[in-house]
């Protein structure tokens, strides 16, 4: 008995006390879920970056956080009456300031003839500075004759969170799980198809309360509820589809249940193990990643598949034992048509495969074709940090901000921060520094894209101990765009120097545009390092799974065209506007974390499918040698649930697209084009094309590469003639 088979036997032995204490688990989980989103931030750290050292300089000196900060707009109904607004939006800021701790007021303005604004100033992170937007609201809606609006990242973040949750209830509610639905019914025709949504109410709320404890020690983005949420549906759905139909396959076979079980985790199982470690794998890439935003949905995409395969070997085998065959039992479909999906000469998959191996040459150019043709938009691809433009424009904060980036410029809100700190205390009152800040402000006003310095940001310039002197420049354009991630290069590379400061004084830019391009520069700079080991690591383990050279490779490179034909998807349909028929958000840049999390996350959920398609094929090798025969038979018991899983996935993946952030419909519809192109012109036809073309070379493994792998490979796979050891090891 394999070592599955003995942990399958012991789960069976146990079984009522696996459902015991995954309900204990659920329940628990259920609770922490619900305090998540209070931990949840949109706030970008960027570790050793000019960005950090300015934002540590501002909360330190000046006690003063610009994640952390609120802008109060008021817009008079009486033009011209712009100091009688001043005074009392300046009697509202201050009762603001009474109910947001540490929270001081920086400036209240006039910024055009009936438009004045106020920025409250605070130590606090957005994920706690959000919460006192609505206790801002209520202070000061008392102006008159005025309307008046609360903005800022913390309160935009407020905003959003209900609109989060609305989207996510329709992304899951009303599109993915009633698709899954249907498609398990179908598959399953009968009351079997419970068994995989039973699997997913056990692993998410498992995974979200995981996802807590981490929160409350890291930083974490507010778009893990949904990615938890849809990808969490979409594999816990993936992964029990296969076990569960591998069990009603045993069965059918006459095998005994206590033995149909084991049978079933030691092959459907094993392959899920795999597959989930795939997935790991490639998320592993995000974990490494430099920035706290990123690893924080590494944190959370790892989750998932550990999650899922803990609760594949645990959960699932105890229900298949105790319910399987009787939910089997309920028929959705007439008998009839369930006998013939098991007919392998009616089979479709049996007949395609055939077609498509019969003109392997063909069907593999021209698939590959119509890979690369969509893949090469990916040269016209323009990354960016994000944009306010991306978030839906009815909310309060955002109309704030559109009234105050009409009066002042778009740059308003996240403006850039610059921190001169002159070494010693006192320093910043040497004339030669004072010169050089004179020649800086005099630059920063000669700039095209900046329309007001400010010193001081409107508040104190220099701080208590006379080192450190703040500015801080309003751009023309918003923060994320190329026009102010251009101005923050030609700050650093160009104005700074220009200024001629002295040799021992530094000056750090951070604040809205140098953090997009911090973050960038951060991304990227370790990204190509970081795949490159997920490939190695990657080809070791389907080496071990499939007992093969060249199947990981294939593997591989069929990835990496389906991630890159999704890049340049994903540039045709944001970037060119070819999603503005099906009501997509048009928008120059593809937020640069998206690229990064779409190889992690496709790389890792490519392999399940892969994993699932050759292991099966493997099976079928081992007993006959027969490559043709293999593929075959292998399509034709797995074509199906590859199909229906891979439907599902598109689901749930769509969800994000029905969203209203352009952020998650970018990442959703990259996801959902690499699944959609991954279960037809990939796994449908450049893999049996492929397989046939490479012939009995699919299996070839010799014995030193088998050693490494810690394989035992079949004879014939290495080359010797004599009896076949089909386990694998």
């Amino acid at each position: 008995m394999t070592r599955l088979g003995r942990w399958t036997e012991t789960i069976i032995r146990f079984r009522w006390l696996v459902i015991v204490g995954w309900i204990v688990l659920i329940v628990t989980s259920v609770a922490a879920m619900s305090q998540l989103g209070d931990l949840l931030t949109n706030r970008f750290s960027l570790p050793d970056t000019d960005t950090s050292r300015a934002e540590t300089i501002l909360e330190e000196q000046f006690s003063q956080t610009s994640t952390g900060s609120f802008i109060i707009v008021a817009e008079s109904d009486t033009p011209g009456s712009g100091a009688a607004l001043v005074e009392e939006l300046s009697a509202a800021a201050a009762r603001a300031r009474a109910v947001v701790p540490t929270s001081q007021v920086a400036v209240v303005t006039p910024v055009s003839a009936n438009v004045a604004n106020a920025i409250l100033t605070s130590s606090l992170d957005p994920a706690d500075a959000k919460g006192f937007t609505d206790d801002i609201r209520e202070a000061i809606s008392e102006i008159e004759g005025a309307t008046v609006y609360v903005t800022g990242q913390a309160a935009i973040e407020s905003d959003l969170e209900p609109v989060q949750n609305e989207d996510l209830f329709r992304g899951e509610v009303m599109i993915a799980i009633p698709i899954a639905l249907l498609i398990l019914i179908f598959v399953f025709g009968t009351l079997t198809f419970l068994l995989p949504f039973l699997f997913a109410i056990a692993a998410i709320p498992t995974t979200l309360g995981a996802v807590w404890i981490f929160a409350n020690f890291m930083e974490l983005s507010t778009y893990v509820q949904n990615l938890v949420m849809l990808i969490g549906l979409a594999v816990s759905v993936d992964y029990s589809l296969f076990i569960v139909y591998r069990f009603r396959e045993e069965r059918r076979r006459g095998v005994e249940k206590r033995q149909a079980v084991q049978n079933t985790m030691a092959t459907a199982g094993r392959a899920v193990v795999f597959s989930g470690t795939a997935v790991a794998i490639g998320l592993a890439l995000l974990l490494a990643m430099p920035l706290p935003f990123i690893r924080g949905f590494g944190i959370a995409g790892l989750l998932i598949p550990l999650v899922s395969v803990a609760c594949a070997l645990t959960l699932l085998p105890a229900l298949l034992y105790l319910v399987g065959d009787k939910l089997d039992r309920v028929r959705f479909l007439p008998q009839r048509l369930l006998e013939r999906r098991y007919s392998e000469e009616n089979n479709f998959w049996i007949r395609w495969s055939g077609l498509v191996m019969r003109r392997p040459v063909i069907f593999a150019a021209g698939a590959v074709a119509i890979l690369i043709a969509a893949a090469v938009p990916v040269f016209a691809l323009e990354l960016g940090p994000g944009s306010n433009q991306g978030v839906p424009q009815d909310l309060e904060s955002t109309q704030g901000l559109d009234i105050l980036s009409e009066a002042v410029g778009e740059g308003a809100i996240a403006p850039t921060e610059i921190v001169v700190d002159a070494g010693v205390p006192g320093g910043a009152e040497d004339a030669a520094v004072v010169a050089a800040v004179e020649r800086l402000e005099a630059g920063l006003a000669a700039d095209a894209e900046v329309v007001a310095v400010r010193p001081g940001g409107g508040a104190e310039p220099v701080d208590a101990t006379g080192r450190y002197i703040r500015l801080q420049a309003i751009g023309a354009n918003e923060y994320g765009v190329r026009e102010s991630l251009d101005f923050a290069e030609r700050l650093r590379a160009e104005i700074v120097p220009a200024a001629a400061f002295p040799a021992d004084v530094d000056v750090w830019a951070g604040g809205g545009p140098p953090s997009g391009v911090d973050f960038i520069n951060l991304t990227y700079g370790t990204f190509p390092w970081l795949v490159l080991g997920v490939l190695v690591l990657t080809y070791f383990l389907l080496m071990r799974a499939f007992r093969s050279l060249l199947l990981p490779l294939k593997a591989i490179i069929l990835n990496l065209l389906t991630i890159a034909a999704a890049y340049g998807l994903l540039v045709v349909v944001f970037k060119w506007g070819g999603g503005n028929a099906i009501g997509l958000i048009q928008f120059d840049q593809i937020e640069a974390w998206i690229p990064v999390f779409l190889f992690a996350m496709l790389f890792g959920l490519s392999m399940d499918y892969e994993v699932f398609l050759v292991s099966r094929m493997r099976e079928e090798w081992d007993k006959t040698h027969d490559n043709e025969a293999a593929v075959a038979l292998g399509l034709a018991k797995t074509g199906r649930l590859v199909t229906a899983a891979g439907l599902i996935m598109f689901a749930a993946f769509m969800g994000f697209v029905s969203g209203s952030l352009v952020g998650l419909q970018q990442f959703g519809f990259g996801l959902a084009a690499a699944v959609l192109i991954d279960i037809t012109l990939v796994r449908a036809v450049l893999l049996p094309a492929a397989m046939k073309l490479f012939g009995r070379w699919n299996w070839w493994l010799p014995e030193p590469a088998a050693k490494v792998a810690r394989v035992k490979p079949s004879p014939r796979d290495s080359g010797r003639e004599s009896a076949v050891d089909p386990s694998g090891g």
